[in-house]
């Protein structure tokens, strides 16, 4: 009997050492894809036309709040950013799927030993990675709290960390758009579409029946959010959004293989 385990307890082993490598050569190839989108982002004046703009529109709910109503506190700021996302993002994936289809560089993307999987996580990343490069900078606004004052650092690193899964959903929502269309315009405004959709849909529960209302309102990005803006971090609303972004992700593939 303990022979047996023993061989089951090996063949265990082997497996999971092989699944480790499988998965570690895809994140590999999503890492590249990463890269490579993040050094087009950093290399023309829209990544930095984007980010002046979020900080310039954060700044001033930040400050509006700051000075003219001395809160020390960014309750404001994170009240706002799911709409101000909804926006912000999507102009910065609009370009993911469309432009490379636009110039034919997909057609040679798909060439390389790399799966549409690949590619497609590998955006995702960038796009989560430059949404933390966007927020950065932000933290001065903490620093000032705290300079102040004496804010509650729970909901502070609750809203920070919300606002990561809110921007990879919301990424994820915007390649998703991109990979719909040729058309960089037009995959904005599906983009900003699907976004706002999911922002804004809890407010607008009462034109529902009262048998969806739940359902409607576990649909809504911003009443997820919302949470982790109070510093409560609930298993619930990151299956959420991690649930927005498989979906996402699966259609993304489904319409790229479709029109391969």
């Amino acid at each position: 009997m303990n022979a047996k385990i023993e061989n089951i307890l090996t063949i265990i082993r082997i497996y999971y050492k092989k699944a480790l490598i499988i998965i570690k050569n895809n994140l590999d190839k999503a890492f590249i894809i990463m890269k490579k989108e993040l050094s087009i982002y950093y290399s023309t004046p829209i990544a930095y036309i984007v980010i002046v703009a979020f900080l310039g529109v954060t700044g001033w709910f930040f400050f509006s709040t700051f000075f003219i109503f001395n809160q020390a506190e960014l309750r404001e700021f994170f009240k706002l950013l799911p709409v101000i996302f909804s926006f912000i993002i999507p102009a910065v994936t609009m370009r993911l799927f469309s432009e490379e289809k636009h110039t034919g560089s997909f057609e040679i993307l798909m060439t390389l030993p790399v799966s549409l999987r690949d590619v497609v996580i590998g955006k995702i990343f960038a796009g989560i990675v430059f949404t933390a490069s966007m927020l950065a900078p932000t933290l001065a606004y903490v620093v000032s709290l705290f300079i102040v004052g004496s804010p509650d650092i729970g909901p502070i690193i609750g809203g920070y960390f919300g606002a990561i899964f809110l921007g990879g959903a919301f990424t994820s929502i915007g390649i998703f758009a991109s990979s719909l269309t040729r058309n960089q315009i037009i995959s904005f405004i599906i983009g900003v579409a699907l976004c706002l959709t999911l922002t804004l849909v809890d407010k607008f529960l009462f034109f529902l029946p009262g048998s969806v209302l739940n359902f409607a309102e576990y649909l809504g990005a911003d009443y997820h959010f919302k949470n982790f803006a109070r510093g409560i971090i609930d298993s619930r609303d990151i299956i959420y959004f991690l649930s927005v972004m498989a979906i996402a992700v699966l259609g993304t593939i489904q319409i790229l293989e479709e029109r391969r």
